[in-house]
């Protein structure tokens, strides 16, 4: 269904090939799933199977890439539609109608497809991504879940024999994104849909994937079964991390097959004196508070996105907001730092109303990096993105620790989504404000940068800074956060320290917990911190 003939990709002034001498072949009905570390290349894989690139993003491409029989050189994106659809790291950047509804049936009303024909797929997409109760809401009030699940569903209404995705469940929940990875199977495995993901989130996804597509640093490819890549792959999700250290045959990539083997793993586990809780799992009562929210409530129209909230953040502590898509993550944050004005209630940071600072006062008090690093992105190069932040000097060299390697004379549009979010955090964090709110922090990310930033945010709540993470990542979560709040319909629900809130929770448990539990260990490296002499 795709391949690449020795194809080697290059985009103008680039000193080397995005893609070089890739021979690739995925059959018709695979799930196929690209890997590799933040910036490899592995959008630019999916752009060159319909012809974006060089098509749209210019440059030179040698070599032949073929989709169902047909010649990328000779048929144009747009002679490819009605074969393959697309679905990239930003959904917003595809939206062309208003409405959730109208934007699903706007690509099938371009292949000129009949009305009643219409209606019945918008029907399917609407239940098969479960958005019926937003069928009508406009696409710019969804979360970015919700937007991310209307733009699959868009595609998926025109039928495609291949579905490129990038980063599909980024911003989904993790039961949002078991529903729609296990659509998108059930259309693999029934209609021989040939489906070609990128994605970082492996600890979601592998389990589905009939074919790793490991994408490298320098440009070449390789691919084979998932078991046999995965087993020295440089990126690999918790469960297979745990199966590596303990040399667990064959390798396993689901919880399910971990825990097969971990019967004397647990028992080792278990025998072992209990520790000591750790010193500081959530701040401590004579903590300064740093903002807080009174009975906070923040309504649109009729939707009331945050009910009368009460919550206080204090020195020192790293908190996770978690729950569903559309739950308030994003309105919480948004609160805290001005961009949404409660509607009752109050909100403070540092004793003042967020809504009332601007300029230096809003900055210094607290800094926030939305979904959508872009939007705060606007010069012309990296270069000139760090000499205009607050610290140029810690700009850079946060920089460089997140994202090494990077041009600095590239323009923030060309970066990739892991990339450009490094950037934007760098520039964030470099004005050293109290309060840090971080929403979707780890999009695009891989696995070594994101323990790189986990660090760096210990770092800043060990010096006394405050940090509040609106995230879907559970296995983030269990990494870094002292504490959880999970919120519900705008109502938080939970409040506690994350390893008391994880481990409660089937749906926000990471891998490791479940592997092991009841022993209560949320991380590979809480396991080897447990077992030393084991290394």
């Amino acid at each position: 269904m795709i391949r690449f003939e020795a194809v080697t990709l290059t985009y103008p002034d680039a000193s080397a090939p995005a893609l070089r001498d890739v021979s690739l072949h995925i059959p018709e009905g695979e799930l196929a799933l690209v890997v590799g570390r933040t910036g490899s290349g592995k959008s630019s894989l999916l752009r060159a199977v319909n012809g974006l690139a060089p098509t749209f993003t210019g440059g030179t491409l040698d070599g032949r890439v073929t989709v169902n029989g047909r010649d990328t050189r000779d048929h144009p994106p747009r002679e490819l539609a009605d074969v393959v659809g697309v679905v990239m790291q930003d959904p917003r950047n595809g939206f062309v109608t208003e409405l959730v509804e109208d934007e699903i049936a706007y690509g099938m009303e371009s292949l000129g497809l009949a009305p009643e024909v219409m209606r019945r797929r918008v029907e399917e997409s609407l239940d098969l991504l479960g958005l019926n109760d937003v069928r009508q809401r406009p696409l710019r009030t969804l979360s970015g879940g919700q937007q991310q699940r209307a733009a699959i569903a868009a595609v998926l209404a025109q039928h495609p024999r291949v579905l490129l995705l990038d980063e599909p469940t980024s911003a989904l929940d993790p039961a949002a994104a078991e529903e729609v990875l296990a659509a998108l199977q059930r259309l693999v495995h029934d209609l021989g849909l040939t489906v070609l993901m990128a994605e970082h989130r492996l600890e979601r996804v592998v389990q589905f994937a009939d074919r790793i597509v490991h994408v490298h640093g320098d440009g070449h490819v390789t691919d084979g079964l998932p078991v046999q890549v995965m087993a020295d792959a440089p990126v690999a999700p918790p469960v297979v991390e745990l199966g590596r250290w303990a040399r667990w045959e064959p390798l396993p990539l689901t919880v399910r097959d971990a825990r097969r083997f971990a019967g004397p793993l647990r028992a080792t586990l278990s025998a072992l004196p209990a520790s000591p809780a750790p010193a500081v799992t959530s701040a401590s009562p004579v903590s300064a508070t740093v903002a807080e929210l009174r009975k906070a409530r923040v309504q649109y129209g009729s939707h009331v996105a945050l009910n009368e909230v009460d919550l206080q953040l204090r020195t020192g502590e790293i908190v996770a907001v978690m729950g569903r898509n559309g739950a308030g993550k994003s309105t919480l944050l948004r609160s805290l730092v001005g961009l949404t004005d409660a509607t009752a209630g109050q909100v403070r940071v540092g004793g003042r109303d967020p809504v009332l600072l601007a300029g230096r006062d809003l900055t210094s008090a607290v800094g926030m990096v939305p979904q959508d690093p872009g939007d705060l992105l606007w010069n012309e190069s990296v270069r000139q993105e760090c000499e205009e932040s607050v610290d140029p000097d810690e700009a850079k060299r946060l920089f460089d620790d997140l994202a090494p390697g990077v041009d600095p004379s590239m323009h923030p549009r060309d970066l990739s989504e892991g990339q450009r979010l490094a950037l934007a955090l760098a520039v964030v964090l470099s004005a050293g404000a109290p309060l840090l709110l971080l929403d979707e922090p780890t999009r695009g990310l891989d696995y070594p940068t994101k323990h790189r930033l986990v660090g760096l945010l210990r770092r800043r709540a060990a010096s006394g800074g405050t940090i509040v993470v609106a995230t879907h990542d559970v296995e983030l979560a269990a990494d870094l956060a002292t504490r959880t709040v999970v919120i519900a319909e705008g109502d938080i629900v939970t409040d506690g320290p994350t390893r008391d809130v994880v481990t409660a929770s089937p749906q926000f448990a990471p891998q490791v917990a479940k592997v092991l539990a009841p022993v209560p260990m949320l991380t590979v490296a809480d396991v080897l911190a447990a077992l030393p002499e084991a290394l």
